[in-house]
């Protein structure tokens, strides 16, 4: 029987216009990637990005020609790749503006590069993994099935609302990914306009109270201050087919 193969080391595309910052992420994860490219613009940057389809892209703000946010908006229409974003900028609202445009994570300069490696690798590893919601999960003492809309604790059935249904969906088609108020408004509701943060906050702890072992102390419902939401499978989850 032949012996299993290993995946192909991921492709990086580095989106900076300073040559020393370049140099840095590509030091960093360098041990982790087969091929690192790298643009200087962000017109640089789509084109080798249609082209060469990178696996997991770094990408800077602070470029010469385009906003990054455009960039990171433009670079999500053709591809589901990771995209981490390098900026200066710390405010909240900055990190929600960029996650709506389609962005996976946020690292703030100066950045540490043992982190930014641990990023980079956690975002490929799950963009490798098949949606969490293709079968039906162990969450510790849950069972939950978000395709058929099961679950159950200890073989006792869980009931759970459509539109906690809508939000669970969405959280676990994204494991792994915060997702901000917004986004999950309009998963859930298809709407871009009310209260988002405080529907949210409600329902999010109904999924607690009812999905968590522990609701004060959540494990996989995980809050981003200011932000949104995040589903985290823990240790010891596993998939339950």
């Amino acid at each position: 029987m032949p012996a299993a193969t290993s995946p192909a080391l991921p492709t990086l595309l580095v989106v900076d216009d300073e040559p020393k910052i370049r140099a840095a992420v590509r030091e960093a994860v360098g041990r982790d990637v087969g091929r690192c490219l790298e643009a200087g613009t962000g017109q640089a940057a789509l084109e080798l990005a249609r082209r060469e389809r990178p696996d997991v892209i770094v990408l800077d703000l602070g470029l010469p020609d385009m906003d990054g946010v455009d960039v990171c908006s433009a670079i999500r229409e053709f591809t589901h790749a990771p995209i981490v974003v390098l900026s200066a900028r710390h405010s909240e609202s900055e990190k929600a503006r960029l996650l709506d445009a389609g962005a996976d994570d946020y690292v703030t300069k100066p950045f540490g590069t043992v982190e930014l490696r641990a990023r980079v690798r956690a975002h490929v590893r799950r963009s490798r993994l098949p949606s969490a919601a293709q079968g039906p999960l162990q969450l510790g003492p849950f069972q939950i099935d978000v395709e058929r809309r099961t679950a159950s604790r200890g073989g006792e059935a869980v009931h759970l609302t459509p539109t906690e249904w809508s939000l669970l969906q969405a959280l676990v088609n994204n494991a792994g990914r915060t997702m901000t108020h917004h986004q999950l408004f309009r998963a859930v509701w298809g709407v871009s306009h009310g209260d988002a943060q405080q529907y949210l906050r409600v329902y999010i702890g109904h999924l607690r109270r009812k999905l968590e072992a522990d609701p004060y102390t959540p494990r996989h419902f995980i809050t981003e201050p200011g932000i949104g939401y995040r589903f985290e499978l823990a240790a010891g989850d596993h998939d339950a087919a």
